[in-house]
């Protein structure tokens, strides 16, 4: 008989196994790296991982979790909470509960065992879920190296999927190494499994180990391992003509080698259940019905065998190898084999078979008060009961909704759909109607982040009640639903919809709360639309309904947009009052995050570009306390982006671009990413990139822009952005134009765009280039501000780049230094002064202040920029030293500057600094942005930790 193949020796793997290796040595030096085995079924990936296991146990701790053939219902986060319990197993309860913190009720929904009471699914969220895990892994890789394998991810379902990708995204420190294995004859183009594969591979967040079917001499080897005999040449012949290399297919053919070889694959497979006695294949043939490791006892139940023959029959099975032994339980030695026993058997037999297993299980969950809705939807699809399948799927759906499963909720939703019409009495059977089914699907589906079938299903949903009216709260939820999908698709109609749920609502009393929401959805979209009066009464009556509710909530969020518009129109005080009072109101995660995020968009937007980045980085320290840190604070990563790359940390933005958190994000939140990747190529002076990312996303701009103002104007800046790189500073100059000729609602966004037009027209100057015409529209577009935005260092610098003389450029020099200012407009101004200072035949202060501008644009690593200051400097004679230059790129501090940093560090503000050197507030201004500038930080906090560090290593250099 044929020796237990566990017991062999691997063959022809050597290769793969020492790149396994290499993968583990890198992830033990404290960098996070995952790999994808990916192979044919039967091509030795289990096998491999096996024995990759075993070979780093004692250095390594490993955690194993499967994926499980179980159709369309497929558990959700299968193989993840065998890993994860493994963990906590590995930790201890107390400590996980410690590393996990705010999490662990979160992670309690997965893990049970975690909390003292059933976890509250309202009060914790997706993020924290997503958030807990990441943190207990990191948390164990701190006591020794983590392997984690999730073995046939070609079964995953979405949820482990999404869990996954974000785990890729979000594993920054530790000592982890990520294995998952696939077999590829499996996976379907377009599927969720190879989307995945696809996004994770273009993203670089995996390495692709590709297994190979084995040679001729690696087949000879396994082969007489197995057999214990020499193969003459004409059987290794034979069996490659059968095996083709397959190490599997191997392994049954040399199972064979004592009689005929069986002439088809099928045939191949059940080989050695066909030499299986009666009883034992009865046996095998129950437990092919089992997606998962069969308990000896329901096993036992099931076939209805004494003792004592079942155990001959197991022992029969076991021997052959076909079962393996799993702790209490069996399961078979590999997948081909379950599928092959159990496509064999005939489709009244296999119902028969899917059915007592289905009511096996219904028993066993009624003893124990919980159910395997997963399972049991899985058996009683296949036991041809679509009554029971459907209750179960939608029990099924429930649970994982419940466990922020979304992907496989929807699933499981679908599946019920999918049912509801072959059920005479599918409401009662599901325990809930029709239209609540498609409602509650199309939440889930957003959630998943899939608005376009959330789409779908609400239109099904309100055709359904436009042939039978339901009550008005469920209309309007409906109604409110696919404004919001629309939203996030970034498509148009969201106003016209949240005005019609009003209008379904004001047919009868109803609920307070829902009126508060949608009135402030619909304040939002008037906001964002530009209709910034429109959007200041709407919000105002959702106050009103708020407070009438005593929503918290709701009226943090009125504030939100309040303070918004007030800003956009002028008022600037009022406004960040209005901020003041949303974040006094937040009373739960989701508002205190949405002002942080709403306000520190608005600070960026007025220039403040500091008090943004503070906003923004509080807003992280809160997502962090709250468990959200990588998921919800990924939004509040996209709005220090911005104001970071107008401070000039080229180098950060970059980073944070590198380390995309979100899973699946709405296509808006895209659409501001794209502008930052657009600006960062243009910055670095990759043209050719930058207009590809433009051309790609372009319709989605002009889409989304005609409903949402501030995409309208993100297009611009990119079409800017991309011009300057390419050196076409007319086009850049005319889509500025184009912009202002518009005749639509002006937001803030315009100021920035107008600032560029000054550098954008000194340089177009510098080639007599007639812009008078240019300038007027410009000065024109400026002085139609609202006053209190008219003023200021923005205005000294615009208009000394409008209408350049020696004192105004050296008033917009020094207003460039203060803080608040495009970090590049430090470098544009001193090469506008020194063009003029050249036309002045004052040659010694032009070099001086074009060697300024060359250390500057050096520093910036602004490609256009480096090139414009440099060109006019070698062309006026005028290049400076590079040591001039290599001075300033050093980062060296003036004794001030100095001074100033350690006063930074004894926490004193510009006021205190200012008092205590006896200079003035604006002084001090200028030299913190030099300290921080030179320090390549962007907080006062960063600064000092980092000249700290600098001065322990004996690296602060003053000049």
């Amino acid at each position: 008989m044929l020796p237990s193949v566990s017991s062999a020796v691997m063959v022809g793997r050597d290769a793969d196994l020492a790149l396994l290796h290499e993968h583990f040595s890198r992830a033990a030096e404290g960098t996070p790296t995952a790999v994808l085995v990916e192979g044919e079924a039967g091509i030795g990936k289990s096998r491999l991982l096996r024995e990759f296991g075993d070979r780093i146990a004692t250095r390594a701790d490993v955690h194993v979790g499967w994926c499980l053939d179980l159709g369309s219902a497929r558990s959700p986060y299968g193989p993840l909470t065998g890993i994860l319990r493994s963990l906590v197993a590995l930790l201890g309860i107390e400590q996980s509960r410690a590393a996990v913190g705010i999490g662990t009720e979160a992670l309690g929904m997965l893990l049970p065992e975690l909390v003292d009471t059933p976890a509250d699914r309202e009060r914790t969220s997706p993020e924290r879920l997503r958030d807990a895990i990441a943190t207990l892994i990191e948390a164990a890789a701190d006591r020794a190296p983590q392997v984690l394998i999730v073995e046939d991810i070609h079964w995953a379902d979405d949820s482990t999927l999404a869990m996954l990708s974000f785990l890729l995204r979000s594993l920054a420190r530790g000592r982890i190494l990520l294995v998952i294995s696939c077999r590829t004859d499996d996976i379907r183009r377009g599927d969720a499994v190879s989307g995945f594969i696809g996004e994770a591979s273009r993203a670089r967040l995996l390495e692709r180990v590709a297994l190979k079917r084995l040679d001729d001499g690696a087949v000879r080897r396994l082969a007489e391992q197995l057999t214990g005999l020499a193969l003459t040449d004409s059987a290794l012949s034979r069996m490659q003509e059968r095996a083709e290399g397959v190490p599997f297919f191997i392994e049954e053919i040399a199972c064979c080698a004592s009689g005929p070889l069986p002439d088809r694959l099928r045939d191949l497979l059940l080989g050695r259940f066909d030499r299986l006695s009666d009883d034992a294949r009865r046996v095998v043939q129950v437990a092919s019905g089992s997606e998962r490791v069969i308990s000896h006892a329901l096993l036992s139940e099931l076939v209805d065998l004494p003792p004592t023959r079942l155990d001959e029959s197991l022992r029969e099975a076991t021997h052959s190898g076909i079962i393996v032994v799993v702790d209490d339980g069996y399961r078979f030695r590999h997948a081909l084999l379950r599928e092959a026993v159990h496509d064999d058997l005939l489709p009244g037999e296999r119902s028969r078979l899917h059915r007592a297993y289905a009511e096996a299980l219904e028993a066993r969950s009624e003893a124990a008060g919980g159910s395997d809705a997963a399972a049991l939807a899985y058996h009683w699809q296949l036991a041809q009961d679509d009554r029971r399948a459907l209750t179960a799927a939608v029990t099924a759906m429930g649970h994982a909704k419940a466990r922020y499963a979304f992907a496989s909720a929807a699933r499981f939703g679908e599946l019920a759909l999918e049912l509801w019409p072959r059920v005479p009495d599918a409401a009662e059977a599901a325990g809930t109607g029709r239209i609540a089914l498609l409602g509650q699907l199309g939440s889930i589906l957003r959630n998943a982040g899939d608005s376009e079938r959330a789409l779908a299903v609400v239109n099904i949903a309100l055709g359904d009640i436009a042939e039978a009216p339901a009550d008005p709260c469920t209309h309007a939820r409906l109604l409110r639903d696919k404004a919001l999908y629309l939203t996030q698709l970034g498509r148009p109609g969201p106003i016209e919809l949240l005005e019609e749920a009003l209008a379904v609502l004001k047919t009868e009393g109803g609920d307070d709360r829902l009126r508060a929401t949608i009135l402030n959805h619909l304040a939002s979209r008037n906001m964002i639309a530009g209709h910034r009066q429109k959007a200041l009464g709407i919000a105002a009556q959702a106050e009103e309904y708020a407070e009438r509710a005593g929503s918290q909530t709701e009226l943090s969020v009125a504030s939100n947009v309040r303070g918004a518009c007030l800003i956009h129109m002028g008022d600037v005080a009022g406004g960040i009052a209005a901020y003041d009072t949303a974040r006094e109101r937040a009373g739960d995660t989701s508002a205190e995050l949405r002002y942080r995020v709403n306000f520190s968009d608005t600070l960026t937007l007025l220039g403040r570009y500091r008090e943004a980045v503070d906003v923004a980085e509080e807003g992280l320290v809160r997502a962090r306390a709250f468990g959200v840190e990588r998921t919800s604070g990924a939004i509040l990563t996209q709005n220090m982006m911005v104001p970071l790359l107008e401070l000039g940390f080229i180098e950060r933005v970059e980073r944070l671009l590198a380390r995309d958190l979100q899973n699946s994000p709405p296509r808006v939140f895209r659409m501001y990413t794209t502008m930052s990747r657009v600006r960062v190529l243009a910055w670095r002076g990759r043209p050719d990139e930058a207009a590809e990312l433009l051309r790609e996303w372009r319709p989605a701009f002009l889409e989304t822009g005609a409903v949402e103002r501030q995409i309208w104007y993100d297009r611009f800046v990119m079409e800017v952005a991309v011009a300057e790189s390419a050196g076409d500073h007319e086009g850049a100059l005319r889509a500025i134009l184009d912009m202002l000729r518009e005749d639509g609602p002006v937001l803030l966004h315009q100021r920035r765009l107008l600032l560029e037009a000054g550098w954008v027209i000194a340089e177009l100057r510098a080639k007599d280039t007639g812009v008078a015409d240019a300038v007027n529209a410009i000065r024109s577009a400026w002085d139609g501000q609202p006053e209190q935005l008219r003023g200021g260092s923005w205005a000294s610098i615009l208009d000394a780049l409008l209408a350049p003389s020696e004192s105004a450029l050296r008033v917009a020099v020094t207003a460039a230094d203060g803080d608040d200012v495009p970090m590049l407009f430090r470098a544009i101004t001193r090469l506008e002064l020194g063009r003029f200072l050249v036309r002045d035949d004052d040659r010694a202060a032009a070099g001086v202040v074009l060697a300024e501008a060359t250390a500057i644009a050096e520093q910036l690593g602004h490609a256009q920029l480096r090139t414009a200051v440099s060109s006019f400097a070698g062309a006026a004679g005028l290049a400076p030293s590079a040591d001039a230059v290599a001075a300033e790129r050093d980062h060296q501090l003036t004794a001030r500057e100095q001074q100033v940093l350690d006063l930074i560090a004894e926490g004193l503000s510009n006021r205190q600094i200012g008092e205590r050197l006896y200079i003035s507030v604006k002084t001090v201004s200028v030299h913190v942005s030099a300290v921080l500038r030179k320090l390549g930080v962007s907080t006062r906090t960063e600064a000092a930790l980092a000249a700290q560090r600098r001065a322990e290593a004996g690296d602060l250099v003053v000049s």
